[in-house]
Parts: C-alpha cells; structure tokens; sequence
C-alpha cells in the first residue's frame, strides 16, 4: 500500500469540524480510506471520564476518488482523546491513531487530541519568527560610546568567537551589539521573514554575560543594549510595520549578581525566594552557581516574577515596551526540583498573567526533549520544538563528514533515511497533539545549537532544510544569520556576528530562498492551516500534501541529486529550491 493509500486523519479543519472546541459540544472528526480500503464499518473511540466509549461513524461520499468517514466526537473533558477503529470486510480490525494504522490494540499514547483550552492567538499561524541574538546582530553608531563592563572581554566585530571552554572568553566575550542596531535592519528581517515578521529577542536585561541569561534585574534593560529607550525606539519601529515581538525570560533563575540574590545571601526577605541549604550553598542550573534556581512554590516570589499586574511577565507586556509575548527559557525546569513539581502551574500563571495584560500574547516554553505533558493544556501555547522537528531534520540532512556537534548529546547527528524523518515527524506529531505542534517553532537552528550550514555542509541542502522548516506544519524560527549561510559547530561558535560590511560573501542564493519560502507561506493557507498527508519516503526523498478547503500544495523533497519520485503529483510549480543536480525541494499545486 502506498502512503496516499494508507487510513487518514489529523487535527486541521480539513478534518475536523472545530479544532478549539468547547466543552459540551460536538465535534464532527472525518476518516479518509483509499476507495480500495477494505472498511466496511468504523467507530470513534473516546473516553469519557476515562471510560473508554464507541461511536460508529457513517460513511460519507465527497466524490474525490476517496472513502470518507464521520463520527460525532462529544467534547465532554478538557483534553478529550480519540482514534478510530476500523472492522474490514473480511472481519478484521484496525486501528488509526496520530501514529498511523496498526493491527493491534494500542495504548492512548498517540491518540488525536482536541483541546477546549484557547489556542494561540490568530496571528501566530502564519508568522515567521526572527531570533536575534542581541550582542551579535548589529551595532548602532552609539555603541563605540559605551563604557566596557568590568566582567567582558571585548572582541573585534568580526572575529570568531571563542568556544572551547580553554579561557573565560567563553561567555564573557563582548561584541557590543544593540538595539538600536536592529532597528537600522529592519529591511533584511523583513527580506528574510516577509510581512508578517515576529522579532525574538535573546534577553535583554543586565547580566554579566554576553547571553544575559544571569539577569541582574528584571526592572530595566541593559544599558549596554541601549537601556529602556532603545527598547521602546524598538517595539515602536517593529510594531509600526505590523510586526510582533517577543521577549526572552528565565523563570526557571536569576544570576547570581540579582538585586532579589544579592538580598536572599544577606538573609533578607527575599530568601525563600531560592533555595538554600544548610551549609549556605543553593540549588542552581545544571551546576552552574551564577544561576540560583528560584522557588515557585513561595507566594511572594511568584507576585514578583509571575503572577498578576505588578510582576514582571505582566510589566514588559504594558505599553511603552508592549511586548507581543515571552519565549520561557528552560521551561521544562522551572517549578521542578526533586520531589517538587509545580510546573504546570508556572505555565498556567504565566501565561494567565500575559493573556490578562494582553489577550493577544504568545507563550512559548523551551524544552529540547519531550514536552507533550507541558503543552497540551492552558500552559505554553506549544514549545521550540528540537525533538519533533531539528532532531528528525538534522538527522536525514546532515553531511557525512561534518564539524558540527550534537546539542545535548554524547554522540554525533546520525544520518538517517527518508522513511526514518517521516516516522519521526509523525510519532512526535502524534504525542504532542496537532494543534501543539502547529503552535510550536520549526527550528534549524539556535543560539544554542550548530548552524545548520555547518551540520549539512552543502548550500543546497541547506535550502532544502529551510523548505521543509516552512512547508511542514508549525512555526519557523530562523535564528540570524543562517539565511546568509553562517556557520558555527556549536552554541557559542554559532553565536558569529552578522558581517554587514562584507555582504560579497554573503549566500545570496540562500537568502533569496528565505525571502521566497516566507513569501509563499503567507500566500498559500494550505502551508499555514492545511493538513499533511505523506506521499512518498525513501531514502533519499520524501513528499508530503499540504491539504486545505481551498488549495492542495504537493512538497518534493530530495537530499541529493535525482529524478521527481511522484511525477503524477502536482501541475503548477510555486518554488523550487535547485536544479535535479543537486539536493532540490520543490512545491507545487495540485
């Protein structure tokens, strides 16, 4: 049987009647079988309470060549669950899951799932998100007038960074970028992302680093960056052109050096804040003291940092900043230590705080593993999706012989076949949810890991990554610099400046496709809210339909150089990345 021929439904509107729905209603859910399926009746199953229920579902004639099925799905818990089960003609069973048709009876693991919680705001669907990684994109000619900080070790514009861990330059290297540098490129975001822009900001509070993940407060911006005015002179140039931004907090710690630390070593009121032994020694990140973790568990703190009008996720959501949303760094972290686990209500309260400042916010929570228990409810709207996106992608595209290292890992980026990319890809699509998944960033690349360029080598590749970090369902995020081809083996060798004074070298090419890739995205909502069905996989290609009401788009994706493994699929060609000698992408409608 061939891909299209396989059982299929997923959570878009195509198939499903309401995607948010509310509770106590009735959702109409839809099951595609091949006019050959050997189905002859089909049941919804759900559960209500935890009860497992059966709803037979009757067949439906749409005349387009497939058999289609239809249940109503009663909306009777916040996150209801469902599959379906299909009895053939000669008596035997199946079942269809998110994970695909399996002839056993499976566990709810990867079950479809709706969500009566309210979804991401409208905006979100078809935005491409910028991440900018302050000390690294742009100097304003103010900058030069700046005094150095004690803590840094200044760098020429355009040397490498240091990274190997052999002197402090590790973090502590200063290149001196700003805000106001930013807004003198506002053109290139917009050539890289399109109109519908979202600018992500690693932080931007003091902190004696050039990341700033160690705040010393969370009541100003950095001087360095230009201080609260740059950062107003910035919301209001994003915003004038219709554009979003995001802000970047640590609720998981402050630094060492924070005003609420430096109160909490001296015994001051703040003390219960962080957690403390009785040797005087404190729980922090990973080992690192420079990172005190906070405790969520105390009420005073969380009236600070999280929760209601006066802290600080709500206060950098007001007007004159007007922040549009907070990327939560180390999220998975934040509210867990040991026996403690107060996660999920972290989640909550912050994006309730954010929501209440503005119904209209973004919550996006860091979390490089699994983070199906976190996002599936009234926490973070969806996460910076490593596992279910970077990891499957990276790990078909990669070039055999390359410098770049693994993030998080003991061992190298496998290389791995087509057919293992489309298992991936649709076993964590299926344990995150559909609409998680659409609300969570499809990443390359970040200030944390390798660049992409250096992980595939090939420029051609390279494009053919970033086609699929666009075409596929979910959010792209395109960390600055990979559309130019930066390179970088690792986090802080990836954290290159953008070498505006020497555009020559840059990847034109590669920038092109970016602009191209954002472009069609906004044109086609089959890219932005269609459904995707796989067509083909082998090892060295894949296509997939991005299906939807008003358009189906067919992707072809080739990591190296070969015919078009599904010519009878799609007339007209909307983009194409490269020539059939080379690693190529192409969309088409069909």
């Amino acid at each position: 049987m061939s891909l299209l021929e396989q059982p299929h439904h997923d959570g878009s509107s195509f198939y499903v009647s309401n995607p948010s729905p509310t509770l106590g209603e009735d959702v109409t859910v839809s099951l595609r079988v091949s006019a050959s399926d050997p189905a002859q009746r089909v049941w919804l199953r759900t559960t209500y309470d935890a009860e497992p229920t059966f709803h037979e579902c009757a067949a439906v004639d749409r005349q387009d060549g497939s058999r289609w099925w239809q249940g109503a799905l009663p909306i009777h818990n916040p996150v209801p669950h469902y599959r379906f089960l299909i009895e053939d003609a000669d008596g035997g069973q199946r079942w269809v899951s998110a994970n695909g048709t399996v002839d056993h009876d499976p566990s709810d693991t990867f079950d479809f799932r709706l969500s009566v919680h309210h979804a991401a705001p409208e905006w979100t669907a078809d935005t491409v998100v910028y991440q900018i990684f302050p000390d690294r994109f742009a100097r304003s000619a103010a900058a030069d007038a700046r005094p150095i900080p004690g803590w840094a070790k200044p760098q020429e514009w355009d040397s490498l960074p240091s990274y190997e861990g052999t002197d402090d330059r590790t973090w502590l290297g200063y290149y001196g970028g700003d805000l106001d540098g930013i807004v003198d490129h506002l053109d290139h975001i917009a050539a890289v992302a399109g109109e519908r822009a979202t600018v992500y900001l690693t932080p931007v509070f003091p902190g004696e680093s050039n990341h700033r993940y160690n705040a010393s407060t969370f009541d100003a911006i950095d001087p360095l960056l230009g201080g609260d005015e740059a950062y107003v002179r910035l919301s209001e140039a994003v915003h004038e052109r219709g554009w979003r931004l995001l802000g970047d907090l640590t609720a998981n710690h402050t630094g060492d050096t924070h005003e609420w630390f430096q109160q909490a070593s001296d015994g001051g009121p703040t003390r219960g804040w962080y957690y403390f032994h009785p040797d005087g020694s404190y729980e922090c990140w990973m080992g690192y003291d420079t990172l005190p973790k906070l405790n969520h568990t105390d009420p005073a703190m969380r009236l600070a940092m999280t929760e209601g009008p006066d802290s600080t996720v709500a206060r950098w959501l007001r007007a004159p900043y007007s922040l549009d949303g907070w990327r939560i760094d180390v999220a998975n972290m934040s509210g867990r230590l040991g026996s403690v686990d107060v996660n999920h209500d972290v989640a909550r309260t912050i994006r309730t705080t954010a929501t209440t400042v503005n119904p209209e916010a973004w919550v996006i929570g860091e979390h490089n593993h699994d983070a199906s228990g976190d996002i599936d409810g009234d926490g973070w709207h969806g996460t910076m999706n490593y596992s279910g996106f970077s990891w499957p992608v990276w790990s078909w595209l990669r070039a055999e012989q390359t410098d770049a290292r693994p993030f998080g890992r003991p061992v190298a980026v496998p290389r791995r076949p087509g057919t293992a990319l489309v298992t991936a890809l649709q076993e964590w699509r299926a344990r995150y949810g559909w609409r998680a998944a659409q609300q969570s960033w499809n990443i390359l690349s970040s200030h944390d890991s390798a660049r992409i360029r250096t992980l595939v080598r090939d420029p051609a590749v390279h494009r053919v990554a970033a086609g699929l970090q666009f075409t596929l369902p979910g959010v792209p995020m395109v960390f600055a610099g990979d559309e130019i081809g930066l390179e970088g083996v690792l986090g802080e060798d990836g954290r290159r400046t953008m070498p505006w004074a020497s555009r020559d070298a840059w990847d034109t090419a590669t920038l092109e496709t970016y602009g191209a890739l954002a472009r069609l995205r906004a044109e086609h909502p089959a890219l932005t809210g269609g459904s995707l069905r796989w067509a083909y996989a082998d090892d060295d290609a894949i296509a997939y339909l991005r299906e939807h009401d008003e358009e189906t788009l067919v992707v072809v994706a080739r990591r190296t150089s070969g015919p078009d493994p599904v010519p009878d699929l799609g007339t007209t060609t909307l983009l194409t990345t490269g020539s059939r000698d080379t690693a190529w992408l192409e969309v088409r409608a069909l």
